[in-house]
């Protein structure tokens, strides 16, 4: 009877000792403020679809990209809602404010005009679109959450700011107030089953729609190139406890536009591991853009102290098919792994 029971518990021993954290840019944002809560409360079908694509992954953290920010967090409070309703409970959430439409009273763009979406210090048509969340299952540790989004650009050791004609574009005012962060850099610590872990979690910017002075290629760079620079030691103590950088670099480490060497950089670091996911047909595609096709831009990163289990990428089903949720709910795929602790032993 002792072992009929002991096979019983077996699984869920199993389970417990392991961790999915994912990564989705849901694309969630929308053209005005308060439109994602109208979009989610009348069940738009997009919503409907990044639903579906959480419930169907079931990670138990995900760090969110695309998703509007605002101050009572009431859009994102909706959601968890919607994805409780559907059997999938994220008791924990958190948000703040992103660097993505926060005006600056500077022409930051270089467009001599004043006011312009890309005035903010992140671009975006007013305050919080296109922010960042997390959902969790686990007490998130919200005290100790560190903000490194107010870092100015030009303060990261070794960054590589924009000039045109030998001067600073688009002047050395603006890059006197010009932040690193297009949306947020951020350390979330949740406590976990296995322990403290400390989600970093970010989204830098495209590496196009900018002149010969590189101002985006450049900003993307420094923003990736940041926690290489956070794991060094070069912005205070280094993390010590077990951490996951999990965001969305919009970067391939070698197709398209862009510094490619930096996220390569990131890949390579010693105290992290790329679990390299693949969809059920082997791609490692995680974006599709119309105008650009393909792309591995979307990362879950765990540090070295971390044992992987499975990585994937939501995209198609067991025969190869797209999953039609999928393909309506974001032109990103999630991104998923499956982690332990290298230290405790396998039941």
């Amino acid at each position: 009877m002792i072992r009929f029971l002991l096979l019983l518990l077996l699984p869920l021993a199993a389970q417990a000792q392991e961790l999915r954290i994912a990564t989705f840019n849901t694309e969630l944002q929308r053209d005005g403020p308060g439109l994602l809560l109208r979009d989610i409360q009348r069940d738009h079908h997009q919503v409907r679809a990044v639903v579906d694509v959480l419930v169907a992954t079931k990670p138990d953290i995900v760090a969110l990209q695309g998703i509007d920010w605002d101050h009572e967090q009431r859009a994102l409070s909706e959601l968890a809602g919607k994805l409780s309703a559907a059997g999938l409970n994220y008791l924990h959430l958190f948000s703040s404010q992103p660097n993505s439409g926060m005006m600056t009273p500077s022409d930051l763009d270089g467009d001599e005009r004043l006011g312009g979406a890309g005035d903010s210090q992140g671009w975006g048509r007013f305050t919080g679109q296109g922010g960042l969340a997390v959902l969790s299952k686990f007490p998130i540790v919200s005290d100790e959450f560190r903000d490194y989004s107010q870092l100015r650009w030009r303060d990261l050791p070794g960054a590589s700011l924009p000039k045109r004609d030998g001067s600073p574009f688009p002047s050395d005012q603006a890059q006197s107030i010009q932040r690193l962060s297009s949306t947020g850099h951020w350390i979330v610590p949740i406590d976990t089953p296995l322990g403290r872990l400390n989600l970093m979690t970010f989204h830098a910017t495209p590496p196009v729609f900018d002149g010969p002075e590189d101002r985006n290629g450049l900003r993307n760079r420094d923003e990736i190139r940041f926690w290489s620079v956070l794991l060094n030691g070069g912005l205070g103590p280094a993390p010590t406890d077990r951490f996951v950088i999990a965001g969305d670099a919009n970067l391939d480490p070698f197709r398209g536009e862009g510094h490619t060497d930096a996220i390569r950089d990131l890949l390579a670091h010693p105290l992290l591991q790329d679990p390299a996911p693949r969809d059920s047909n082997g791609s490692d595609t995680t974006v599709q853009w119309k105008s650009v096709g393909e792309r591995r831009v979307d990362y879950v990163l765990p540090s070295t102290d971390w044992k992987i289990e499975h990585a994937g990428i939501y995209w198609l089903d067991a025969n190869g098919d797209v999953v039609p949720a999928a393909q309506t709910a974001s032109r990103h795929r999630l991104v998923w792994v499956d982690l332990s602790r290298k230290d405790i032993p396998g039941l």
